[in-house]
């Protein structure tokens, strides 16, 4: 993507993804990245370089609706879940200070402390699928073609499956989590996105050691998808700059 059209692309997957906004308003922010990336695959098709984009916009098998939605997906998903997961990361760690140190200090821990934040942080909170054919699970009928909403969050803080789950442990077993979903769809992505927190997160906190919140957690003012009730909903990330501060000699 061309540097000079970055921030517009950024304003426009912001709105994308605020929940406190309109469906319609939210929908207006699709069309505008739609129609910017159908221009932009078009332009790439003819004038093709060495980049994801440019393999997408030669692929003569999808429409170019097909290519421009999976442009998005590639774009958004590739970059807004990792970045809001690094924020509210470092906030978690920032709120549990005494299991800072473990990020900081000992760094072959990072891929443990990672799979932790994952679990206990879920980024992506739900995502909707379609029955293929009649089946019934746990007593419940699902008929072919109606659609289920998979609470990847809930899963995630099951109690039958993880002890204490609304405690951050970066100590407990995290097999079994569902942060980047499960089976045929599971996050293509999710290597990228775990190489960049490893990284990261203990670099971030090697390189300013004193880092601190300058208020307590709660005062943090954050997004929620449900905004009605704070405490049936799940965080999306700071609502804006996190409150925090370092010493002047750890720059």
């Amino acid at each position: 993507m061309p540097y000079s059209d970055r921030q517009e692309f950024q304003r426009n997957a912001a709105t994308l993804l605020n929940v406190d906004l309109t469906p319609e308003r939210r929908q207006e922010a699709v069309n505008e990245l739609m129609a910017y990336l159908r221009d932009l695959l078009r332009h790439k098709r003819s004038w093709p370089e060495e980049d994801v984009l440019s393999g997408l916009a030669a692929h003569e098998g999808l429409t170019a609706d097909e290519r421009a939605g999976l442009a998005l997906l590639l774009l958004i998903a590739g970059h807004e879940t990792t970045a809001h997961m690094l924020a509210l990361g470092t906030f978690a760690l920032l709120a549990n200070s005494a299991q800072l140190a473990e990020v900081r200090d000992k760094e072959e821990d990072a891929p443990a402390v990672v799979e932790e934040l994952l679990r206990y942080l879920t980024i992506i909170h739900h995502v909707v699928r379609v029955a293929l054919q009649d089946i019934e699970l746990h007593g419940c009928p699902i008929k072919v073609g109606e659609s289920v909403t998979v609470a990847l969050s809930a899963a995630n803080r099951d109690a039958d499956h993880f002890a204490d789950p609304d405690a951050l442990d970066l100590t407990r077993s995290t097999a079994g989590h569902l942060a980047f979903g499960h089976g045929l769809h599971r996050c293509l992505g999710q290597r990228l996105a775990r190489a960049e927190m490893r990284i990261a997160l203990p670099a971030l906190l090697r390189r300013f050691p004193a880092l601190r919140l300058t208020v307590a957690p709660e005062e943090v003012p954050m997004r929620f998808w449900n905004a009605a009730s704070r405490r049936a909903a799940h965080a999306y990330g700071p609502s804006r700059a996190v409150p925090a501060a370092v010493q002047p000699d750890s720059w």
